[in-house]
């Protein structure tokens, strides 16, 4: 593998951590939306990571969806609730950024703060073994 795309890789999963430490901001000042969006963007970049380590890339969100489940919730690398989270999470950015006259509240958002950290960590942690055993 080579360095810049090793670089790249650690690049976007340091982006998804620092991005979820803006969702946790946004939510503890009861910005419902931005935190949703911020959220869905921690995820975006450590699942983007993801596949880019394995080779592959895509050039729009619902791309990286569909091989984020194809090439890691459907072969059992990553669990499936982990990719129903990721799901939701794209649908709710979608909603919260273009739907008019729609605004996310507390119950809704918090309940995704830790799994969101959770995926990032577990992903995190699967970079890391690969990355570990790739010269």
């Amino acid at each position: 593998m080579s360095s810049s795309k090793r670089d790249l890789v650690k690049y976007r999963l340091e982006r998804a951590f620092e991005t979820y430490e803006d969702a946790l901001l946004l939510a503890t000042n009861k910005k419902w939306n931005s935190a949703i969006n911020r959220l869905y963007y921690a995820a975006f970049y450590a699942v983007s990571a993801l596949i880019l380590l394995q080779n592959q890339t895509s050039f729009t969100h619902n791309g990286v969806k569909i091989s984020f489940s194809v090439r890691f919730i459907k072969t059992g690398l990553i669990e499936v609730f982990y990719g129903k989270l990721y799901s939701q999470l794209f649908s709710w950015r979608q909603k919260g950024d273009y739907d008019d006259l729609f605004d996310f509240d507390e119950e809704t958002v918090l309940p995704y703060l830790d799994p969101v950290k959770k995926l990032i960590e577990r992903i995190g942690n699967l970079i890391k073994e690969t990355l570990d055993k790739t010269p």
